[in-house]
């Protein structure tokens, strides 16, 4: 057996025996002169073995080896050009070579050894040699620093040109064919105006024309670096906030950002219509009257947004908005007192309003920290959402908020009142009219709560919504409703809620619990006055795999079963924009179902509640009612970029019954609601946000409670909404 030496390794002789072997006659002495060999074999294996290079298995060491470094200034500056001589000891291997621009040189495939090592640049003295030892698969680390010599300074010639200054360099000696060579670095560097070309205005640079890919011609490749126009959302673009809007006068950090929306919404379903004494078809047969009815909503918005700031990271330092609103509806229906109180105005009706939806100020109050903690006010018309998924208050209204961060943004906070205004009530926009209500919020947000990618919120409201009469503009009464004693109250509640949204690995989660208590001066179901002591929560489970997504989700409202005693304990919000449980691709979420024989809805557009409500927008809270059990399941499937479809199923039932048979006078009513189901579309063919078409079809098969307060049918209902963006 043989073993390569490496540096210092032991020599095992190549056969197991002493030398000498041979010469001793007595085969019983023979083996006894073997035993110290055999038993020092164990020892010479470790110590080889130790002595060895770790060596992936079945892979041979290899038997070269290599030395890289860095030449350096006295300054610590790396010198590129500098001539690095590698010399064996021996006489044997000699190796020159040059570093790169920042100083770095590498010697490869050199055989184990000792060498020694100089280096030696124009302008510089030369190093003293260093010694090497090299061995089999080793890369040895080397720094140099070299001394400049002293350069009169009559040596260093005047550049023309301040930006050729270091290519006008003479060159006293070229390195060989093939290897770069910058010229010397001398001490005494020219002035930075004769190095730099000013740019007046950097946000007006013109960059030069360049592809990545693709020929000259412009087919295909890649254009980094395209012209701009006014019209362009894309590029750059002065009124999309990419540069400043009037530099000399506002200076280089103040932005203007403009935007323009169309959003078109049209749906058309079979919905449960009271035929009354002035029925558009008063020999029908149907109590019901015709479902059909069509809905044409068109918006438009135009918003500008002046703020001074870094348009990414840093928040505003100020900030003014404006945002107009203008929408135009057409209703049609086929039976009267639907549109108008009047039953003489018809089937039909075509509304428009116009509306500020945003209007507010907006300033920083001041700096917290490195990592962008600040404290900002805001005053005037403002969007606001009070949680993940608008359970309880998501609305556009005056008021006063104060928001910022801590901890490097992990830590979020709102303090928010806001003043609530009336509500035009065909399109929701807001009015100039102040509605007798006050909202008061506070909120605080912990990002990576428990485990990086969730965050978990805890918020307080306080609703004083206060006893007003008002008639909405179809001349419906919704303040008070008009059911049991309609006479003007107060409604005082308090909101206490705890929800989180965020994944725990692949596992997304979002949930929400909320407790609400309070007092209702005269509710009008249960024809007192009421303490309010409810309950809601909320849950949704997701998983990503791969293009599509699997869901499903759990929500719960805690309903009153005892409607005439004084604990109201169904659950109300305050005004809420539900996206939960499909959102718009739900039939029991989107559409608004108003209940038969009275002046009051059984569930609101855009809200999951069955609060027996008279409007979401202009009615007050309502804590009589049978509350909610929902169950989902659906799923979302990216097929294309542009194209995502969304399938959605759903199961309702009343949790108590008894706030609608005391409404209705009609007892025995059952807890089931329906199956909701659905499918839906969203397309994008500019592959952003600035054009995106919306679709779904529905199909709402009803249950025996909801039987026993409409019809049998099924209900059906389908939309599309087309929005566009500038």
């Amino acid at each position: 057996m043989s073993a390569e030496p490496s540096s210092g390794a032991h020599q095992i002789p190549t056969r197991g025996v002493h030398p000498n072997a041979n010469d001793v006659r007595d085969p019983s002495l023979r083996t006894w002169l073997m035993i110290p060999w055999i038993l020092a074999v164990p020892f010479y294996l470790t110590t080889l073995s130790a002595q060895t290079d770790q060596r992936i298995p079945r892979q041979i060491s290899d038997p070269v080896g290599a030395i890289q470094g860095i030449v350096r200034s006295a300054s610590g500056l790396g010198l590129g050009g500098t001539r690095v001589n590698l010399n064996a000891t021996n006489g044997g291997t000699a190796v020159t070579t040059y570093t790169t621009g920042d100083g770095v040189f590498r010697i490869l495939n050199l055989p184990p050894g000792s060498y020694s090592l100089t280096a030696s640049r124009d302008g510089f003295e030369a190093s003293s040699p260093v010694s090497l030892i090299l061995r089999s698969s080793e890369v040895l680390g080397v720094e140099i620093a070299l001394i400049a010599l002293p350069t009169p300074e009559k040596s260093i010639p005047a550049a023309p040109d301040p930006i050729s200054i270091y290519r006008d360099y003479p060159i006293t000696q070229l390195p060989p064919d093939g290897v770069p060579f910058l010229p010397p670095i001398s001490q005494n560097l020219p002035p930075a105006d004769q190095v730099f070309t000013p740019v007046p205005d950097r946000w007006q640079y013109r960059y030069p024309d360049y592809r990545r890919y693709g020929e000259p011609d412009g087919k295909g490749g890649d254009v980094p670096f395209t012209p701009s126009f006014w019209y362009d959302p894309f590029n750059k673009n002065k009124f999309k906030g990419d540069e400043p809007i009037l530099p000399k006068l506002l200076g280089q950090q103040t932005f203007l950002n403009l935007t323009f929306a169309s959003d078109t919404f049209t749906t058309g379903h079979r919905l449960p219509t009271t035929s009354n004494l002035g029925s558009a078809d008063p020999n029908s047969e149907q109590f019901f009257g015709r479902f059909g009815q069509f809905f044409l909503s068109q918006n438009f918005s135009f918003g500008a947004d002046l703020f001074h700031g870094d348009t990414s990271y840093r928040p505003f330092d100020w900030r003014i908005k404006f945002t107009p609103e203008v929408n135009v509806s057409y209703l049609k229906v086929r039976e009267n007192g639907i549109v108008n109180a009047d039953v003489r105005q018809g089937t039909t009706r075509l509304a428009a309003h116009a509306g500020l939806q945003e209007a507010f100020v907006e300033a920083k109050l001041r700096s917290l920290s490195n990592t962008f903690d600040f404290v900002s006010a805001r005053a005037g018309i403002q969007s606001f959402s009070s949680d993940f998924r608008g359970f309880i208050f998501s609305d556009q209204e005056p008021g006063l908020r104060i928001f910022g961060n801590l901890d490097a943004n992990r830590l979020q906070y709102n303090l928010a009142y806001f003043a609530m205004l009336e509500k035009d009530t065909n399109s929701g926009l807001n009015t100039f009219q102040y509605r007798g209500r006050q909202v008061y919020i506070a909120n605080v947000y912990r990002q990576d709560f428990l485990k990086p990618g969730y965050t978990i919120q805890a918020s307080v409201h306080y609703d004083k919504d206060d006893a007003t009469l008002h008639y909405d503009d179809n001349h419906f009464l919704v303040r008070p409703s008009a059911i049991g004693i309609a006479r003007p109250h107060a409604v005082r509640s308090y909101y206490y809620g705890l929800t989180g949204d965020g994944h725990f690995g692949r596992i997304n989660v979002t949930h929400a619990f909320y407790q609400v208590l309070g007092h209702d001066t005269l509710n009008p179901i249960a024809g007192r006055a009421t303490d309010t002591n409810a309950q809601m929560a909320a849950a949704e489970l997701s998983m990503d795999r791969d293009w599509y997504r699997l869901r499903v989700a759990a929500f719960y409202a805690s309903g009153d079963s005892h409607p005439r005693d004084g604990t109201a304990r169904g659950f109300d919000s305050i005004l809420d924009n539900t996206t939960f449980a499909g959102g718009i691709f739900s039939f029991w979420n989107r559409e608004g179902l108003r209940l038969t024989g009275s002046g009051v809805g059984l569930v609101q557009g855009n809200s999951l509640l069955a609060d027996l409500r008279s409007s979401k927008l202009q009615g007050q809270a309502n804590f009589v009612n049978p509350g909610l059990m929902l169950y989902n399941a659906g799923a979302d499937f990216e097929l294309t970029p542009r194209l995502r479809t969304v399938l959605n199923f759903s199961t309702v039932q009343f949790q108590h019954t008894e706030p609608l048979q005391l409404l209705l006078f009609q007892p025995g009513l059952k807890r089931g609601v329906g199956a909701d189901s659905g499918v839906g579309v969203i397309y994008r063919p500019a592959v952003s946000e600035n054009i995106v078409v919306t679709g779904g079809f529905n199909l709402f098969r009803p249950f025996g409670g909801f039987r026993g307060i409409y019809s049998t049918s099924n209900l059906v209902s389908g939309f599309v909404n087309v929005r566009t963006q500038f």
